[in-house]
């Protein structure tokens, strides 16, 4: 048992699973003391590392050290596991000059001889036939602690299911340093001479399959690649042996699903730009410590490229590596481009998100454990996979809300990446066209080391951008449809083309609301204080925060009128207007309704990318990472709703959000054009997203945040005290403004108690203070000060709910 052991203890009537932090000789005295019950792993589960980011996190976001742990560690799950002993190099020594009752290295003369037979057996042996060999768990771990043997701990499910993935050997090869041989010039000119003499069906049938591996998707299972490319399998198969592809079995997750997403493989030549990131890159590296690097590019600009370069120099230093992603979708496609890239074998690299079973990540999480993997790619959990001797950790879209956790411990990934990076003396790697406020001042502040890509691969154009006035569009048209003139006359030539469109609308559902107009009531949820969401497909109304479903009013709950109207416009209702406007157009929609699953997800997102869809409605699911070449047109419905949120981040995040859609247009060699509609388009956010000057709004939004004391310059911290009885979330709030009173303007400035924005949540009444501080240590100990309060004041702990650097506001 060691620091990092997760053993199952006595609890009262029940067992529990707990976390060795320490080991000690002396129990705390007055305590009284029980057996551990059982010892559930011999290789621990947390490595030194991580365990010292669990206390910083935990003293940080003040969340309690178990729920870290919960939160870093792989699930206990009841499936079989092989545990197997190896004999170290001092091992062997041990065993070596152990002979003739001699005892060596201060051995018992039991564990001398388990050596010397282990050392005979090919120095491995399961943990089973150790066992009978008399040697015992105690002497197990004492010689696991001197070094002189190894336990790996692997888990073992059913079978993994395999599906064989299609590559352009031309991309891979280009991929090494290495000049080619003779040999393999001889056969590349081979295979030049060949193209040119086959016939023009194969040269056509060839062509597909380059375009679509090469030019438009990325490397693809041979199901999908046979449907896109319109070959055979024996056609493939020739094109293998021929030399011209690359094939490679990989493992198919029940949490994923094979599909490709439509994003494009990486080119492989960097462009000056790019070859200046990866230049300050190997200088981080030679100088061996901690540093933090933004990567600031506009959409297109070749980031994964820098990424993957990146990667591949980690590796050559003997180090690991971990990619951080804000969506699950998108850990596919990295980790298919790091098995593109790195080599034809997948346990180089693993994937760990929330989406896999308790079984599958259990597994990915012991194949990194043990050291099978060197490459990790995941979402926000991710960033506590158990590498060794990391050098680098790569945040991609870094300003992306998914990477704040909602619920306890409420960490950023970003930020807990960064931490990480520090405790392990590498290089934290952020990402992103339209970064956040807080990193940007960072760079810019020198604290950060900025590296821009100021153009796009291939010196392809941004898309032009325009804006649609709809108050103008009212004027002239007298209607209140979702798709203004312009966006309606931008379809249509798009379908006249041949060409696709994106729609955006950030909102789920047929409307908005269900409004009186005899008495302007609208219908709110039973459990939080928020409206019902339309959905007329299911015909009934939702809420979107708890989930609670009601039945459609035909008359109003309060008044009894009959007049009751739909208010605003959702993303099921743009897409029967846009079925109703466009009869003959291939049209789907996709956000949380329709794509409930990552099949479905995977399947429209690949039906879009292989042409069988003229026109995709969508959320900000549309928004982030795709690259789709046919893309010639971003129509962006009511673009400034996020405007009228009352969050102090909301311009940041319209403009994050309209310069990140923008960027899925014209990405290949058809150009762009985005139309951004709006009733307010003199909003600074909207005027810059149009320019695409990102610094132009960092300064208009630096000057705003300054006046206002919001982050970057000062620390935040959201204070929620909320619980069923309004009467006792009332009488808690006055108790804990009381410990806050006295310490407003003394380093710290306390708004608050107040109605919360969601006044009503899940059922449970809610009251809000909002901490300010220029100095984050006032803050921290004012905050651990307040939650020591409460304990003595015995207000339940889960009635106080504190955010440290809080996204939401809500």
């Amino acid at each position: 048992m060691q620091p990092g052991s997760r053993v199952l203890v006595p609890f009262r009537k029940k067992a529990m699973v707990g976390v060795v932090v320490e080991l000690t000789e002396r129990a705390p005295a007055g305590t009284k003391i029980r057996d551990i019950a059982r010892v559930l792993e011999f290789v621990p589960a947390l490595t030194p590392k991580l365990i010292e980011l669990a206390h910083w996190i935990a003293g940080y976001y003040l969340a309690p050290i178990g729920e870290v742990f919960r939160a870093m560690l792989p699930p206990v799950t009841e499936v079989k596991s092989r545990r197997q002993i190896l004999l170290t190099e001092a091992g062997r020594d041990a065993a070596g000059s152990f002979g003739g009752g001699e005892l060596s290295h201060g051995l018992a003369a039991g564990e001398a001889a388990f050596l010397a037979k282990l050392k005979a057996g090919k120095g491995t042996m399961l943990l089973g036939p150790a066992a009978k060999l008399g040697i015992d768990t105690s002497a197990l771990q004492r010689l696991q602690r001197r070094g002189l043997i190894e336990i790996r701990e692997s888990v073992e499910g059913r079978k993994r299911r395999t599906q064989r993935v299609i590559a352009w050997k031309g991309g891979a090869a280009a991929a090494t340093d290495e000049s080619p041989t003779k040999k393999e010039k001889d056969n590349a000119e081979t295979s030049r001479q060949g193209w040119d003499e086959r016939r023009p069906e194969r040269k056509r049938g060839e062509e597909r399959v380059r375009e679509s591996l090469e030019t438009e998707r990325g490397p693809l299972p041979l199901s999908q690649l046979l449907k896109l490319a319109q070959v055979t399998r024996a056609f493939v198969e020739r094109m293998l042996r021929d030399g011209l592809l690359q094939s490679w079995e990989e493992p198919i997750d029940p949490a994923e699903d094979p599909f490709d997403v439509g994003y494009s493989p990486p080119a492989h030549e960097l462009n000056a730009e790019q070859e200046s990131a990866l230049k300050a890159i190997r200088a981080q590296f030679e100088l061996g410590e901690f540093g933090v690097q933004l990567l600031h590019g506009v959409t297109g600009s070749g980031k994964t490229e820098v990424y993957l370069r990146a990667v591949q120099e980690t590796l050559a230093r003997g180090k690991t590596a971990l990619v951080l992603v804000p969506e699950i979708a998108l850990t596919l496609w990295i980790g298919r481009q790091c098995r593109s890239w790195f080599g034809t074998h997948f346990e180089g690299v693993a994937v760990l998100h929330s989406g896999l079973s308790d079984v599958e990540r259990a597994r990915e999480w012991w194949r990194v454990r043990n050291g099978e993997a060197r490459v990790v790619v995941g979402t926000r959990s991710a960033v506590f996979a158990p590498l060794e001797n990391v050098g680098l950790i790569i945040v991609d879209e870094e300003q992306e809300n998914s990477f704040k956790q909602e619920e306890t411990p409420r960490y950023h990934g970003r930020d807990v990446g960064i931490v990480r990076a520090k405790m392990e003396g590498a290089l934290a790697l952020l990402g992103s066209a339209t970064p956040s406020m807080e990193t940007y001042h960072h760079a810019l502040e020198g604290k950060y080391e900025l590296l821009t890509l100021a153009s796009r691969v291939a010196d392809r154009s941004l898309a032009s951008i325009e804006i649609v006035d709809l108050r103008e569009d009212f004027q002239q048209t007298h209607k209140t449809s979702p798709i203004s003139a312009a966006l309606h006359a931008g379809i249509q030539e798009c379908l006249a083309n041949g060409t696709q469109a994106l729609v955006l609308i950030n909102r789920r559902g047929y409307s908005w609301s269900v409004l009186c107009r005899s008495c302007g009531a609208s219908v709110q949820c039973v459990n939080c204080s928020i409206s019902m969401t339309h959905h007329k497909q299911r015909n009934r109304l939702e809420c979107h925060y708890c989930g609670s479903i009601q039945q459609i009013p035909k008359v109003c709950p309060k008044c009894q009128s009959k007049y009751v109207y739909f208010f605003g416009e959702g993303s099921e209702h743009l897409e029967e207007r846009l079925r109703e406007e466009f009869p003959g157009a291939r049209i789907a929609r996709l956000d949380r309704d329709t794509a409930r699953t990552k099949r479905q997800y995977q399947e429209m997102l690949g039906a879009f990318a292989g042409g069988a869809l003229d026109v995709l409605v969508g959320t900000q699911m549309l928004a982030k990472g795709h690259d789709f070449q046919r893309v010639t047109l971003v129509g962006v419905v009511s673009a400034d709703s996020s405007l009228s949120m009352p969050d102090f981040r909301a311009a940041e995040r319209t403009f994050q959000l309209l310069t990140q859609v923008a960027g899925r247009a014209g990405r290949g060699d058809l150009k762009g054009r985005v139309l951004i509609q709006t009733f307010y388009p003199e909003h600074y956010s909207i005027q810059d997203a149009v320019k695409q000057d990102y610094s132009a709004f960092f300064e208009r939004e630096l000057h705003f945040r300054r006046m206002m004391a919001y982050p970057p310059f000062t620390a935040l911290a959201n204070v929620i005290v909320r619980d069923t009885s309004l009467e006792k979330a009332i009488r808690w709030s006055r108790q804990l403004s009381e410990y806050f009173s006295p310490h407003d303007d003394k380093g710290v400035r306390i708004l608050g108690p107040a109605t919360a924005p969601l006044a009503r949540l899940k059922k449970e009444h809610r009251f809000q203070f909002l901490l300010k501080s220029p100095r984050r240590s006032v803050l921290t100990k004012l905050l651990g000060g307040a939650m020591a309060y409460c304990e003595a004041k015995e207000i339940p702990e889960t009635a106080v709910l504190v955010d440290v650097d809080p996204l939401n506001l809500l």
